[in-house]
């Protein structure tokens, strides 16, 4: 892999790239030519960002395509007045380089990395699309449900104390300690801006104003996502992606690939389950507003059936992993299977796999609340352009986020969620 040092400098020289002059200032990068054409004045570049971040180039030649990603130094869907750092490129770069090993396959290729520009030349992927658009569509994708299962749990068990070697792991903890701008978007957006009248807040109005000002003024609720804040900010039990919802997957009918992990950190394993898991139950609730060109009855079904298998092969592949590579600190193998305690490790495993259940339920709840009423929206909801329809569709994914947030340790099943779902799409909601 062509991956340029990974000494950071200042940014003094840093530009961003546009379609104009991406062919100029790339013409001669090796990781470029090789695959896509060593005549840069017969490239072909589009910008095809869509992202609340970044900039995202297509860059096609005669021989293919590739992917050119680079940071900006602020918040993009906000503007110049809420600065970011450019080293969130450097965090993405070693998630991927760390999520490629922990689940081959599952992540586009790097090719080169360019730090100074906060700039990532990567594969790129066709004919892939965004899972949250081909959900929007209707596309009920046979293999997402088993591959995101297995990701997560590959990912989270792999760069935990459960597996990796303590001080490769102390050290990684300490490489991404320094996403804190991130984190504090995270922190601020996710756990307390949507429970108060925070400036970049935004909601359908007028028709969201009621349950809006239930749900500031719900002191249970409001207890519960700072418990949650708590422990994402106090449990870093693995390198999680951080930003792991639908928009950071990429799909075809055979094939799932996971991107843009900027947000990377060590966290508490419950959040990226949580995260994803709230995206699905969002899309269930918002397929009444994608029906115009027939019934999504069945993409309802499938929306919930996938929620259950992503959490069956999470439990199932947590629990391979468990038995045959949990060889770190925690847990130690001398302390049951050594001892021929079987029992002892499955009631271990158990606790591991009740905690993250019962935190991950949490972390779905409040990921609901920030899509719906913070800065950061859905396309699911965002794209129904009935205002009515669309506040319908929200309220009652607001209500599931509610229930789960606050009651989280009375659940004890997908099906429990699940049907709960099913229970709030009947609702009429006026």
């Amino acid at each position: 892999m062509g991956v340029m040092s990974e000494k950071m400098n200042s940014y003094q020289d840093f530009v961003a790239l546009s379609p104009d002059t991406l062919p100029s200032r790339l013409g001669g990068l090796a990781a470029l030519k090789d695959r896509i054409g060593g005549d840069a004045s017969a490239w072909s570049v589009r910008e095809v960002g869509d992202g609340n971040l970044n900039l995202v180039f297509i860059v096609q030649g005669s021989k293919g395509a590739a992917v050119v990603k680079q940071a900006l130094p602020y918040v993009r869907l906000v503007g110049e007045s809420w600065p970011l750092p450019l080293k969130r490129s450097f965090f993405e770069y070693h998630a991927l380089s760390r999520q490629s090993q922990r689940d081959p396959g599952m992540t586009p290729e790097i090719f080169h990395f360019d730090p100074g520009q906060a700039m990532i030349v990567m594969e790129f992927l066709s004919p892939h699309i965004i899972l949250r658009r081909a959900l929007i569509e209707g596309q009920e994708l046979p293999r997402i449900a088993k591959d995101l299962g297995l990701f997560l749990a590959r990912t989270l068990f792999r760069g935990s104390d459960l597996c990796l070697d303590t001080k490769l792991r102390k050290a990684d903890l300490a490489l991404f300690a320094d996403n804190v701008a991130l984190c504090d978007i995270t922190e601020s957006l996710v756990f307390s801006n949507p429970y108060f009248d925070a400036k970049l807040n935004r909601h359908t109005s007028p028709q969201l104003d009621g349950i809006v000002a239930q749900l500031r003024a719900d002191r249970d609720l409001k207890v519960a996502a700072q418990r949650l804040k708590h422990i994402f900010a106090a449990t870093p039990e693995t390198l999680l992606h951080g930003d792991f919802h639908t928009g950071s997957v990429m799909v075809t009918p055979g094939q799932t690939r996971v991107i843009d992990p900027e947000f990377a950190f060590y966290g508490p394993m419950a959040f990226d389950v949580g995260m994803l898991l709230a995206n699905f139950w969002m899309s269930y609730f918002s397929q009444t507003g994608h029906e115009a060109d027939g019934s999504r009855d069945s993409m309802r079904r499938y929306l919930l059936n996938v929620i259950a298998e992503i959490w069956a092969a999470f439990r199932a592949e947590f629990s391979r992993l468990w038995h045959g590579e949990r060889s770190g600190i925690l847990y130690q193998r001398a302390l049951f299977e050594d001892q021929g305690d079987m029992l002892a490790s499955e009631q271990a495993l158990d606790l591991v796999l009740q905690g993250i259940w019962i935190d991950m339920l949490g972390f779905a709840g409040v990921e609901m609340h920030r899509r719906i009423l913070g800065l950061a929206h859905n396309a699911d909801f965002e794209t129904i352009e009935n205002t009515d329809v669309r506040a319908r569709c929200e309220t009652k994914a607001l209500k599931l986020g509610r229930h789960l947030a606050v009651n989280r340790h009375r659940i004890h099943s997908v099906v429990e969620v699940n049907r709960l779902a099913e229970r709030l799409e009947k609702e009429i909601v006026t």
